[in-house]
């Protein structure tokens, strides 16, 4: 039954995607690249009427249930297509605990989240990546072409000594320089990006499926299966690739040649694990990351039917907690007495009738509104009818800043919604949220 259930859900999964016989990229002369390119269609997503959910969209609770969720998901698929689901044994990673080049990412993380609260990308790598999209994007052979050693070298040791001090001048950063640095962290991570336990998964993916659509819905759900470091830093890398590639023209750098050069560094371990097996899959692993080149606007939206699960998940465990409760008298004594002495004039629960939504703003002038929503309303009306409203008074707490729409508690934990995304479908989904304008957390 789960797989047949699979099946289903992955066929209307399949049905979000449209392909188009025109190859936008066959432009390109060199016959092996076109030969490559033209298996790939172009694939997008259809919105449905809840819109579409990325990844930093979910709170972590949420999408550590999307990584449990994924995992059946893909041992099911796998299954179906008579593939076998080889997993590495995870291994507790060791690496320095501070420093940049060579700590873990969790780790990097924390550390860099003591100065940049919620910081979701290592600083070190943001720097280096805006470094070499100011100034290196055109450079022709970037990422191909070397830097000098010696002087990687020193840069390297001097990124170390003051990088957190701000004393570094990244003016004297040339950009091949700038281009072996970022490589180097990728490639002196304690654990590949994209982790060692999954690295045979990425591999089977290409070498036993030979459909680019069946194999883009099993690498959706390897990215879902990413630790969230992981996933957020494989994101960041992959949109400045994206940028590499569209600057072809002046850097010399096509999909093919970005994706030779990064592979090793994504998915080979330095660690006792590698072997010669391992660098012989660096083709596969090349065609790998085309896709997630290509794809990435896909690959890192969270599939619907993932999102109804995780809600069907958070609602059968506040059903339980509601009937474990009912049995500790003390506690119901202690419920009531509390529902009694609480005042809620703001939200009476009478007051407010089937289809309406009451938003809060708190960084608005008027920080709350009554909402009747209609077939039509979606989330960015919600969002213009606020800012009409705000543009009256004096607020100046949301100037410069983009605000979203939120979906909060009920079913979910946070959801930022999708400005498409239609209202009365999402609060039927979900009656027991609350609605709350916000910057969207980036």
């Amino acid at each position: 039954p789960l797989i047949s259930q699979t099946l289903r859900e992955h066929d209307e999964q399949e049905g979000q995607f449209c392909v188009s016989d025109r190859c936008e990229l066959c432009q390109h002369t060199r016959p092996t690249y076109r030969v490559v390119v033209h298996l790939f269609g172009k694939f997008i997503v259809r919105k449905s009427r809840f819109g579409l959910t990325d990844v930093g969209d979910l709170s972590p609770e949420d999408m550590k249930k999307i990584r449990y969720l994924s995992l059946i998901e893909l041992t099911a698929f796998y299954d179906a297509l008579g593939v076998e689901l080889k997993r590495n044994r995870a291994e507790r990673v060791r690496g320095r605990e501070n420093g940049l080049f060579g700590v873990p990412l969790t780790i990097l993380l924390e550390n860099d989240q003591k100065k940049v609260p919620g910081i979701k990308v290592p600083l070190i790598f943001q720097k280096l990546l805006l470094k070499l999209e100011e100034t290196g994007l055109e450079t022709e052979g970037i990422l191909r072409v070397p830097g000098s050693a010696s002087r990687v070298k020193n840069l390297h040791q001097e990124l170390e000594a003051k990088f957190y001090e701000d004393t570094f001048d990244w003016d004297q950063v040339r950009n091949n320089d700038a281009a072996g640095l970022l490589k180097m962290f990728i490639r002196e991570l304690p654990s590949p990006l994209f982790t060692v336990e999954y690295l045979p998964a990425f591999i089977t993916l290409v070498e036993k499926i030979s459909k680019i659509k069946l194999q883009l819905q099993a690498l959706h759900l390897l990215i879902m299966l990413l630790p969230e470091a992981n996933r957020d830093t494989a994101k960041a890398f992959l949109q400045f690739l994206k940028k590499v590639v569209a600057n072809e023209g002046k850097n010399k750098m096509n999909l093919w040649n970005v994706s030779m050069i990064v592979a090793p560094n994504l998915f080979i371990y330095k660690g006792k694990r590698a072997n010669q097996q391992e660098m012989q899959a660096a083709a596969t692993t090349a065609h790998i990351v085309r896709l997630l080149i290509r794809y990435q606007d896909i690959l890192w939206t969270v599939p619907s039917f993932l999102i109804s699960q995780v809600r069907k998940t958070n609602e059968a465990a506040m059903n339980n907690s509601k009937r474990q409760l009912m049995f500790d008298k003390g506690v119901r004594k202690l419920l009531r007495r509390k529902t009694m002495e609480r005042e809620r004039p703001e939200r009476p629960e009478s007051d407010i009738p089937e289809g309406v939504i009451r938003v809060y703003a708190p960084l608005h002038s008027k920080v709350s509104m009554a909402i009747q929503l209609n077939s039509q309303t979606k989330a960015k009306d919600i969002l213009a009818r606020f800012h009409c409203e705000n543009s009256r008074g004096s607020s100046q707490n949301t100037r410069g800043q983009i605000q979203s729409l939120h979906e909060i508690g009920g079913n979910i934990g946070q959801h930022c919604l999708d400005p498409d995304a239609y209202m009365l479908d999402v609060y039927r989904a979900n009656p027991q949220a609350e609605w709350v304008i916000k910057p969207k957390a980036s």
